[in-house]
């Protein structure tokens, strides 16, 4: 028999073992021939020497995950610990993209977010399809601000179609301002995690980053800009080509969307939807697919998300 005793003061037990100790539940039964206990600041594992020697492999790469990503989901867990997992098919560098306000370490988090920032180094257009919860539209953002920053474009267009969601917004009270900022609140609720309130207003006030319904975007040409059109499922096909035909020199555009969730009239064709079939094989043009196990939010969202995937097939 042998003993191996792991040190995890530094982590967020409730955060690395999950609710209720799922990811812990899950760990044990995959070597029921040793003993996996957690105790205070420790992890003791004992068991005959062989087993300890493979736990003590798989906990590096559980731990290594854990360590750039600051979480560790069951569907990640599961494929570490069945082998189908390594460290190459997460791209194990540090993908810290900014870093936000109060100490805010804003970070790709999941694969696909990764594959998302490999992908816009390398191409100028990216669409980032997937469903509710999967950072796709945060994690534009913070490319955005991050390409801001690092001065290699020089302003940030965030736009969104203003089409309702199952509501009616057009009696709400104010000017077209106020009637718009409804559906532009996510891209704000992201940029305030990222950059101080007093700078953020003074880069829309002087027009560095700019805020707007789709159809402010008509007849502009958008020259070194990093621009993200958010709720992509929502534009027409005839909104999708005039916003893509508004990128100029020096330019990066990000479409994010859920061809899930379509709020157009039942006689209105998701210009999204047309563009991913006229794109999927475009030199300098990329499409990441996010899906359920990239979701971050809490984890009832993957059940309802695979939840009403089943009731679809």
């Amino acid at each position: 028999m042998q003993e191996i005793i792991f040190d995890i003061t530094k982590i967020d037990q409730a955060n690395l073992f999950g609710p209720k100790d799922t990811n812990l539940s899950l760990i044990r039964s995959h070597y029921p021939k040793i003993k996996v206990i957690a105790r205070g600041d420790k992890l003791k594992v004992i068991g005959d020497s062989d087993t300890i020697d493979d736990f003590n492999t798989v906990w590096d790469v559980i731990i290594g995950h854990y360590n750039n990503f600051n979480s560790l989901n069951k569907e990640h867990l599961k494929s570490i610990l069945n082998g189908s997992y390594t460290m190459s098919d997460i791209n194990f560098q540090k993908k810290v993209l900014i870093y936000g306000n109060k100490g805010l370490v804003v970070r790709a988090r999941t694969k696909n977010q990764v594959q998302m920032v490999d992908s816009i180094e390398k191409n100028d257009l990216l669409f980032a399809i997937g469903p509710a919860g999967t950072g796709k539209t945060y994690t534009a953002v913070a490319l955005a601000v991050k390409a801001l920053k690092n001065r290699s474009v020089k302003r940030i267009i965030l736009t969104r179609p203003a089409v309702e969601a199952g509501e009616n917004l057009g009696f709400l009270p104010g000017d077209l301002k106020d009637k718009l900022d409804p559906y532009l609140l996510p891209l704000f609720d992201a940029l305030r995690d990222m950059i101080p309130s007093e700078k953020l207003s003074e880069y829309m006030e002087e027009g560095i980053i700019q805020i707007a319904p789709l159809g402010f975007m008509r007849g502009r040409t958008l020259d070194n800009a990093f621009v993200i059109l958010d709720e992509g499922q929502n534009t027409t096909e005839s909104q999708i080509k005039m916003f893509l035909t508004r990128m100029g020199r020096s330019a990066k555009f990000i479409i994010t969307g859920d061809v899930t969730q379509i709020d157009l009239p039942k006689n209105q064709n998701s210009g999204l939807k047309l563009a991913m079939k006229l794109f999927k094989k475009s030199k300098g043009i990329d499409m990441v697919f996010l899906d359920e196990t990239d979701v971050i939010r809490h984890p009832l969202v993957k059940q309802i998300i695979k939840a009403f995937n089943n009731n679809k097939s």
